[in-house]
């Protein structure tokens, strides 16, 4: 009897197996490091495509803006183009051995290699030659020209005979970066909105997927509405045959990586297959130099989707796994935006990325079930445990009430007026939004909330003072960087007291001086403060500047900004 029961079990065990593992979803699990443009290359462990692997990724995003198809020499289209002996060809062939050094160390640690390919991007040289034949009379690279969809054939046949180790591309359009290719020249090729994106999108399927089985993650980002409008979306996919090489990519946010943004209703729909792509530096909250923890929101749904931002739809990541369109997650582990603030301790960034990317591995796994491990892996233990949950948790409550609101209606041409290592004032973008809450009545409401999040960062930094890792650099780090975001949003609260003071004084001509003048010192101390932090800890990220972003390299910013603000009302 005890035998029939052990053999009864062992089939049992058998016929569950094979069902188990069938129900096992393999998905996409990307990363990228976004260099940012012009700089020198960002120093990160997530390059390390053998730590990858260990982190749950299978395939490598190489996005150094150094772009494959720009190290080719288009010699069987003209051998004029880079002409043998010249500084341009020798550039090229710089940029191509680093490419295939690049592939050949990711395969080594059995990574995928995709390059980040900007399109257009094509010789200068070959512009000029070529100019009457490929430019519209708006003088665009354009492929309603014959002539630009032949030398892309050419150029994606080329790209591949000299790297036939590339196991794809990711294909950005919209923007068109061409700091780190000084022989390039490129634009937007989406100059017809969505018959623009059908007819690359069908170059790239037969020319990459169908002859070369090779894959394309095709990104939506920014032109022509396909990142946003589900009814553009579909008119470009369903003109388009599905292949299992074709991948459409798709930012989580209705928009870029800002909170109250929706969750991207073109997401889960269509008959493509898709991948979400999540920022863990996120480049308008920081970048890791305080934390701002958001994967739970990005997996589950973020707070303010019960509240200012309600969802008709999807909320998060696990509403969409089990829709036939899912096949996976690209994280940027680092990077997005310009310049700073600058980081030297990835900790902040690792704890975002670990949970995306081990949460891809294993859907099923609840968002808590990853982040817990995480704390395993990195030595966090009894009451720390407690301590490091709460302190995460409240990082994405006092961003969202320090950068947007949690109960106030915030339009999303709004988030912009922080970004980067940039502070805005009513002289440039805060200007529409003091308007607009003063109108309303809402103006003391939006600043009390900016307190609110003061009030939130103070219990972070007491929080991190009961966290302790394995790691006592992270663990001192975790101190420096709460300490960073509890100072930087005493910055941002005074900041807007002052301005909220001074515009009700300019909407009544009765300004509240005793007010601005107590409100200004604490300004000012905060600021002392700030740079203190810095000053005696090498480990602090580099500061906040109270400016207005500008698209003007390389300081992006000019006069305008918070601080200049502020001084208009202080000279009261």
């Amino acid at each position: 009897m005890k035998n029939i029961l052990l053999i009864g079990f062992g089939l049992l065990l058998f016929l569950i197996a094979p069902q188990t593992k069938a129900q096992q979803k393999s998905y996409y699990i990307l990363d990228m490091v976004h260099n940012n443009p012009g700089e020198a290359l960002t120093q990160a462990v997530y390059n390390d495509p053998v730590y990858l692997k260990q982190q749950g990724y299978n395939g490598q995003v190489l996005n150094d803006f150094t772009f494959a198809h720009a190290a080719i020499t288009f010699d069987g289209l003209n051998p004029a183009i880079f002409p043998k002996g010249s500084k341009e060809r020798a550039w090229v062939m710089q940029a191509a051995d680093k490419v295939r050094a690049n592939i050949k160390r990711a395969h080594a640690a059995g990574e995928k290699v995709y390059y980040f390919t900007d399109i257009i991007v094509l010789p200068k040289k070959l512009v000029e030659l070529y100019h009457d034949e490929i430019c519209d009379d708006k003088g665009r690279i354009s492929f309603e020209r014959p002539k630009t969809i032949e030398i892309h054939r050419i150029m994606l046949k080329e790209l591949f005979d000299t790297f036939p180790d590339l196991d794809g591309l990711v294909i950005r359009t919209g923007e068109t970066y061409l700091n780190n290719v000084p022989y390039h020249t490129g634009n937007n090729p989406i100059t017809n909105g969505a018959d623009s994106h059908i007819k690359l999108i069908n170059i790239l399927r037969e020319e990459v997927c169908v002859k070369r089985n090779k894959l394309v993650f095709y990104r939506t980002w920014l032109s022509a509405g396909m990142d946003q409008k589900p009814d553009v979306y579909l008119k470009v996919t369903n003109a388009i045959e599905p292949h299992p090489n074709l991948i459409f990519s798709v930012k989580h946010t209705r928009g870029d990586y800002h909170r109250t943004m929706d969750f991207n209703p073109t997401l889960g729909i269509g008959k493509h297959q898709q991948i979400a792509e999540v920022q863990c530096q996120r480049e308008y909250e920081g970048k890791g130099a305080y934390p701002d923890y958001v994967m739970d929101g990005v997996i589950n749904g973020f707070e303010e989707f019960t509240t200012n931002t309600p969802q008709t739809g999807y909320k998060g990541l696990k509403d969409i796994v089990n829709t036939p369109q899912f096949k996976g997650v690209w994280s940027w582990s680092r990077g997005g935006g310009w310049v700073g603030p600058y980081i030297s301790n990835e900790f902040w960034c690792k704890l975002n990325a670990y949970v995306i990317s081990h949460w891809a591995t294993n859907t099923k796994q609840t968002e808590e079930e990853v982040f817990n491990r995480f704390m395993d892996e990195n030595g966090i233990k009894g009451t720390s445990r407690k301590a490091f949950r709460e302190l995460c948790l409240l990082s994405a409550k006092a961003v969202l009430r320090g950068h947007e609101s949690a109960v106030l209606p915030f339009k999303n041409d709004w988030v912009f007026w922080m970004r980067d290592e940039f502070l805005s004032g009513t002289d440039g973008r805060l200007n529409v939004i003091f308007k607009t809450f003063y109108d309303n009545g809402q103006l003391h409401k939006a600043i009390d909330e900016k307190y609110e999040a003061v009030a939130l960062w103070k219990k972070i930094v007491e929080l991190s003072s009961e966290v302790h890792l394995s790691n006592k650099d992270d663990e001192s780090y975790i101190k420096v960087s709460c300490q960073y975001g509890l100072m930087l949003h005493q910055i941002i609260a005074e900041g807007w007291n002052i301005m909220a003071l001074g515009y009700t004084g300019d909407m009544t001509s009765n300004y509240d001086k005793v007010a601005i003048s107590a409100s200004v010192k604490k300004y000012d101390a905060f600021w002392a403060a700030f740079d203190e932090l810095k000053k005696n800890n090498p480990a602090c990220a580099t500061l906040y500047k109270p400016f207005t972003w500008t698209n003007n390299p390389p300081t992006y910013h000019g006069e305008k900004g918070m601080g200049a603000s502020v001084d208009q009302y202080r000279k009261l």
